[in-house]
């Protein structure tokens, strides 16, 4: 393997590290909304889309200064954008796989947001190392 390609797969790996690391907070802190909306009653479809849009703020402010570090001559909003884009694709696998495991298979509304980041974490992650934060050569 070239020198090249070898520090490029550190790298990498060292920003799904910390991806992961952000996508632990951004999953508490979707949980944490989530569970609080389903406390008070609120529809469980809803409190995931709320849960879901403070979510990527999270995720936005940390992945942008930490992760892929965003240069300072990028469009903040059109890097925000794309980080909300690609977040809204997975959501939507998210969101399917909730109803599924929820009102299909009667998992638990508690325990399926859990088991569906199985699938989105990576899909997330692909999203924003080679769109939404994808550095220019």
């Amino acid at each position: 393997m070239k020198e090249d390609t070898k520090k490029e797969v550190a790298k990498s790996a060292i920003q799904f590290i910390k991806f992961g690391i952000v996508g632990m907070s951004n999953t508490i802190i979707s949980l944490v909304v989530y569970y609080i909306l389903v406390f008070f009653g609120i529809n469980y479809i809803v409190a995931n889309v709320i849960g879901f849009v403070v979510s990527v703020f999270n995720a936005y402010y940390w992945n942008s200064k930490h992760v892929f570090k965003v240069s300072e001559n990028v469009s903040k909003l059109k890097s925000f954008m794309k980080v909300f884009a690609s977040y809204g694709g997975s959501y939507v696998i998210s969101l399917i796989l909730l109803v599924v495991l929820v009102d299909l298979i009667g998992i638990s509304e508690y325990i399926a947001p859990l088991l569906k980041l199985v699938i989105t974490v990576p899909i997330n992650f692909v999203l924003n190392k080679f769109w939404a934060f994808k550095e220019k050569k």
